[in-house]
């Protein structure tokens, strides 16, 4: 098996969308596939990749209907004039559809099935909402009208707030727990913006807005840096009305953008003298009962740690999606982290939750972060609509090839120096 590294990544900022109002969304006349298809000859520029060098191409969205159909990914590898020969996939593992587009494009690559691999995923909540349509969805009637599938409880699973609330149900946390969460997200996001964190991962993209002026979008939208535990706590219930504790202040907004990633062997990236952001270690995926999908971190987690050999006190820092706070707070309490190791640079719950985007986002700050903070291991992980969820394993290491070609030059020159004087000296 060979080592995959991630060679690079990027995004467009996260925008707060707004279904019933589309022009607060700053990219409301933007379509997601638009926007993937901008980050896409971005990244192969900074990398000095030709595109006709990508073995595959994998995108992913959590709601691939209507505009987000991709004709099995191939649109946005049309709208980015990459040449026809350059295959796609498309991947749907809901809020885990990226992450699994980077765990596809491991194994291709592990695996010496390909040597450079584009891995993506986008979604635009105000242009195809949640739910999309009826006429998006066939939704299987027998889910509900039959006796052998009633315990499966769909009208639960195929409402994620209602997932959080059971979980919430399962757990120690209390709604002051998870209100200071998602205050702490905000204020974290702010202070990370403040200190230009995100400015080399994201992508400045011009939209037009609603009053026809052209706006520059390098910044996520949906952070907000007046957020307080007070005003948290006056929130109304979102999904349960009576009794209800999770609210739109303790979970992620909607959201539009994209995000990608190139992975390749660690040779082509030496070859090339690229230096990685990663090595990706290991993947995890699980499965857990759809109503409690906010469980499905941990066994993947639990997975992807045992084929890395590490434990969760060896992970230096976590990117656990907020899709809401109490699936990070359980995440936390199940597997013993340090919360001050977890969204060091903010969550989703300011960050955003672009559904099919995030999992790149995920892996891609966290890549990131272990550099600016000179830290080794990583793991990112995500909950899954359905009941899964999804989990990445990686590693920042040392990449300077030029100075080990240069230390390996000096070695070589040295042993023939050696060797030149040992003959002239038994020639003597």
């Amino acid at each position: 098996m060979r080592e995959v590294v991630i060679a690079g990544y990027l995004r467009t900022a996260q925008t707060r969308s707004r279904p019933r109002e589309p022009g607060r969304d700053w990219f409301h006349k933007l379509r997601g596939d638009e926007l993937l298809a901008r980050l896409m000859p971005a990244l192969m520029n900074r990398l000095n990749i030709r595109p006709k060098e990508l073995d595959d191409f994998l995108t992913g969205s959590a709601m691939g209907v209507h505009e987000n159909w991709t004709c099995g990914g191939r649109f946005p590898v049309f709208l980015a004039n990459f040449p026809e020969t350059v295959p796609a996939k498309f991947v749907d593992q809901q809020c885990g559809s990226s992450m699994a587009a980077i765990h596809i494009g491991y194994m291709e690559v592990a695996t010496g099935n390909a040597d450079i691999v584009m891995a993506s995923g986008f979604e635009h909540m105000t242009r195809v909402p949640m739910g999309a349509s009826p006429e998006a969805i066939s939704f299987n009637m027998s889910f509900i009208s039959e006796e052998q599938y009633k315990h499966w409880d769909i009208a639960t699973t195929m409402s994620m707030g209602l997932t959080a609330e059971k979980l919430f149900e399962q757990t120690d946390c209390t709604k002051q727990d998870m209100d200071a969460w998602g205050v702490r997200a905000h204020q974290l996001a702010t202070k990370a913006q403040g200190e230009g964190f995100f400015d080399e991962e994201i992508l400045p993209v011009e939209a037009m807005q609603a009053d026809g002026s052209i706006v520059l979008v390098d910044t996520d939208q949906a952070v907000r840096p007046e957020t307080t535990v007070e005003a948290m706590a006056d929130l109304a219930p979102a999904f349960k009305p009576e009794g209800g504790v999770i609210t739109s202040g303790n979970s992620s907004p909607l959201n539009a953008g994209a995000s990608c990633m190139v992975l390749m062997s660690k040779e082509t990236a030496r070859a090339r003298g690229i230096e990685p952001l990663a090595t990706i270690r290991s993947i995890g995926f699980a499965g857990v009962h759809p109503t409690i999908m906010g469980r499905g971190p941990v066994p993947a987690s639990e997975k992807a740690l045992k084929m890395a050999g590490l434990s969760a006190q060896e992970i230096d820092y976590w990117e656990i999606n907020e899709a809401f706070c109490v699936v990070a707070l359980h995440c936390i309490q199940e597997l013993g982290i340090d919360p001050d190791r977890v969204n060091v640079m903010g969550g989703g719950t300011a960050i955003g939750h672009p559904l099919g985007a995030s999992g790149c986002r995920l892996v891609g700050t966290l890549a990131r972060i272990l550099d600016v903070k000179d830290a080794r291991y990583g793991c990112a992980n995500a909950c899954c609509g359905g009941g899964q969820g999804v989990a990445t394993v990686i590693e920042r290491e040392d990449y300077d090839w030029e100075a080990k070609r240069r230390s390996r030059r000096s070695k070589v020159k040295g042993k023939r120096s050696k060797g030149r004087k040992g003959f002239q000296e038994c020639g003597e």
